[in-house]
């Protein structure tokens, strides 16, 4: 009986230990939504870098989202880089779109190590159901920076990355 007791003991420690490292990453939250429908998330920055303030949030916006919006956030400053669409220019409410959302960046704070924030978006997601969307991050702090920009390469899991991308996972349209 005592072998099962450390058998159960071990697992649940194992368990426990594999899921800490997730809590500790930037994460999209939800991290799933309906594909081609618009969508609200916040990123989630849990900590900041070795002990210090975060003072700057970078987000990389992945290719085939359309119409983003940044959260304003009291005593942060919010800057919008954009991108030419290439090939086929996609169609929303209309109008043709040319360009659309490359990069946000939210600089201000500081975001103390021992609290945590959200940083919302707002976007036309991809009508592309069963894709896994990667949001890379750079998180900028007083001291270091953290890069959450590892995407897993084919047939690799995420959870062996050491600092992995931000995940959207598009689901179909309810029938």
């Amino acid at each position: 009986m005592r072998s099962r007791s450390v058998t159960a003991a071990a697992a649940l420690t194992a368990a426990a230990f594999g899921a800490a490292p997730a809590l500790a990453h930037v994460t999209l939250q939800p991290n799933e939504a309906v594909a081609g429908n618009y969508f609200q998330a916040a990123l989630s920055v849990p900590h900041g870098c070795d002990g210090t303030a975060t003072v700057a949030v970078r987000v990389k916006i992945p290719d085939g989202v359309l119409s983003v919006k940044p959260q304003m956030k009291p005593g942060w400053s919010v800057e919008i880089k954009t991108r030419k669409i290439e090939g086929e220019q996609p169609k929303l409410h209309g109008k043709t779109v040319t360009e659309t959302v490359d990069e946000v960046t939210w600089r201000g704070g500081p975001l103390p190590d021992n609290l945590y924030d959200t940083f919302g978006l707002v976007m036309k997601l991809p009508d592309a159901a069963g894709k896994t969307l990667y949001f890379p991050v750079v998180q900028e702090c007083e001291k270091g920076v953290s890069r959450w920009i590892e995407i897993p390469a084919a047939g690799q899991k995420s959870d062996a990355l050491h600092e992995p991308a931000p995940t959207l996972r598009l689901k179909p349209k309810a029938p």
